[in-house]
């Protein structure tokens, strides 16, 4: 009898891999908030967190678009443009940027937070593998 990760871990593995590409996306926003026409991007991590749910239920798996055909094949992630949405500014600035460096601090935040979540209930999914294997 062999245990089955993805059911035994639920959407927490999948959720752990969205904060942490989130995280990459805010980062790469706040380090570019003064490069003149950089347009600041995000994820919106309950559509695509949902989406993979509804696979992960189907049972079609992860897949990965090629835009290549020099790119390696892979499993995992699906991390096309179509996830990756741009910011709507909240005012204009003279040099087309659209980072708003105090709303991507916070967001950077919240998703810190809801990272160490995941990682939290993830650990405890694994705790409680572990007492099932050794009988406790």
């Amino acid at each position: 009898m062999s245990i089955s990760f993805d059911k035994a871990l639920g959407i927490h593995q999948q959720a752990l891999n969205f904060r942490a590409q989130r995280a990459e996306v805010l980062a790469n926003n706040i380090a570019n908030a003064d490069t003149p026409n950089y347009k600041a991007r995000d994820l919106d991590f309950s559509k695509v967190l949902a989406e993979q749910s509804e696979k992960t239920k189907s049972g079609a798996g992860f897949a990965l678009n090629m835009t290549n055909s020099r790119h390696i094949e892979a499993q995992g992630l699906d991390s096309g443009d179509e996830s990756l949405l741009y910011r709507t500014p909240m005012q204009p600035s003279i040099d087309q940027n659209t980072v708003d460096a105090q709303l991507e601090q916070s967001n950077y935040a919240e998703n810190s937070v809801n990272f160490q979540a995941s990682f939290t209930l993830l650990n405890s999914k694994f705790k409680g593998l572990i007492s099932a294997l050794r009988g406790e």
